[in-house]
């Protein structure tokens, strides 16, 4: 349905701000004023849209704000900061549910719309409406499971059957199959089986990879969720929602793309499942019978105190123990004393992009500490000391010297370059990916065992 100039012109302005936002949250120094623009982009949208002619009443729309509201802001002030990925993932899903949603309104009510009427929409309409019901719904349940490894009421672990990958070709050729049958019949039947045959999809596709690759899962179930949405824009003639669809799909691709490039990962395979089974049996015989060094916070404090320089390198077990500020605390006990502290970040650590960079950032460590891998990785062969708190994978020298490891190829940060490595983590057990580290077994390396909250602040009334 046209717009009017007007409309057109707003429309056009929100866009912008999103885009404004996008650029704005690429950067911690920038990130709040992106929040903003992104806002103001969604108040004039929303503006907007009650005020177009088109639009037959706004009570339902305006309660369906206020709930929706009202449960986001409760939602946002419980969550914890390391449930955020399964946060993510729990709203993809709903993105992708309302675009299945969007698409029956449109099949139904064509005329609404300005697309025909039932039996004779337009076919440009048939493929965006089956495309985006079709990602919306494998957005949906993908993005479900996704949730559910990520909350730990599915297991992480790779869910590998025989014949997964022949099944899901079967799938994607039936939902284009069914998408010709559409444009050809517009039968309800079949809008309902691609519906169906994309839920499974979903499942199928994201239950068999594991873990250790959820944050490029997430990220990509982001960039499905402004797919669905782009396509609906196309079907409601929403400049806005095409915009805004193509901004997070791509910028979604895009950060997966990084994100398998900081772990070594072809798309695909990540895609279809194809990491992670072996884990376990690889890391099978890292260590042995050789012996670790286990110190405590004295000896921690002793070394830290010593040192000229520390790279602090934080992991998911920091979030976990939301030792962020205790972490900053103890740095600026350091910096007192004249050592030269730094942070560095794998592009991978914790759950999703940014994960630490966020928690860093609640604990106000200043932006220009903050550094990430390759801005930073040459630095640790001159660093007296690498702090490492609750990170495993992502320091794990195995991705560089063991062609077996599963991880091999996968940049890492060198912390075993550093003259001591500080390792603070609850067990020597694996981390995320499965597989065991040789670097606990260095004779540079000192364990500190236990939360790592509590080995903080254990260390900074040992400097003080």
């Amino acid at each position: 349905m046209a717009l009017d100039p007007l409309s057109s012109l707003l429309y056009l302005v929100s866009g912008v701000c999103f885009i404004m936002a996008l650029r704005g949250l690429s950067g911690p120094e920038t990130a709040r004023t992106g929040v903003l623009y992104g806002m103001g982009g969604m108040a004039i949208a929303i503006a907007t849209t009650f005020a177009l002619k088109s639009v037959d009443g706004v009570f339902l729309p305006i309660v369906g704000i206020m709930v929706g509201g009202s449960v986001g802001a409760i939602i946002a002030k419980k969550v914890e900061m390391t449930a955020l990925p399964q946060l993510m993932a729990a709203f993809h899903s709903l993105v992708g549910l309302a675009a299945v949603f969007i698409s029956l309104a449109a099949f139904y009510n064509p005329l609404a719309y300005g697309i025909g009427a039932r039996g004779t929409i337009a076919l440009n309409s048939l493929i965006e409406m089956g495309l985006g019901a079709a990602i919306g719904a494998i957005t949906f349940t993908g993005s479900v499971v996704a949730f559910g490894k990520l909350q730990g009421l599915i297991s992480g672990k790779p869910m590998t059957f025989a014949g997964q990958h022949l099944l899901n070709a079967a799938l994607g050729g039936a939902l284009l199959l069914l998408l010709l049958a559409l444009c050809a019949t517009e039968w309800d039947i079949v809008f309902f089986a691609i519906i169906a045959v994309a839920l499974v999809l979903g499942i199928t596709l994201i239950v068999p990879i594991g873990g250790a690759d959820m944050p490029v899962i997430v990220s990509m179930l982001n960039s499905y969720s402004g797919w669905a949405a782009a396509g609906i824009g196309f079907t409601l003639q929403n400049p806005l929602l095409i915009i805004v669809g193509a901004l997070v799909g791509a910028s979604g691709a895009i950060l997966s793309y990084i994100m398998c490039k900081g772990m070594n990962r072809s798309f695909l395979s990540v895609l279809l499942g194809g990491f992670g089974g072996d884990a376990a049996t690889a890391a099978a015989a890292v260590g042995g019978d050789k012996p670790v060094k286990v110190g405590s916070a004295d000896d921690a404090a002793f070394i830290l105190k010593n040192a000229s320089s520390v790279i602090i390198i934080p992991g998911y077990g920091m979030a976990v123990a939301q030792a962020q500020h205790a972490l900053r605390e103890m740095a600026d006990v350091l910096k007192h004393e004249g050592v030269q502290v730094r942070y560095a970040i794998h592009p991978v650590a914790g759950r999703m992009p940014g994960h630490m960079n966020v928690l860093l950032a609640e604990a106000n460590v200043p932006y220009d500490e903050v550094l990430e891998l390759e801005d930073i990785n040459r630095d640790f062969a001159q660093t007296d000391v690498a702090f490492v708190i609750g990170a495993n994978d992502i320091t794990n020298p195995a991705a560089k010297t063991d062609p077996k490891s599963p991880i091999y190829g996968m940049p890492i940060l060198d912390v075993e370059k550093a003259k001591t490595v500080l390792f603070v983590k609850r067990s020597l057990g694996t981390g995320y990916a499965g597989v065991d580290n040789p670097l606990f077994f260095n004779d540079n390396t000192m364990m500190l065992l236990g939360d790592a909250k509590k080995m903080a602040e254990d260390i900074i009334k040992a400097l003080e």
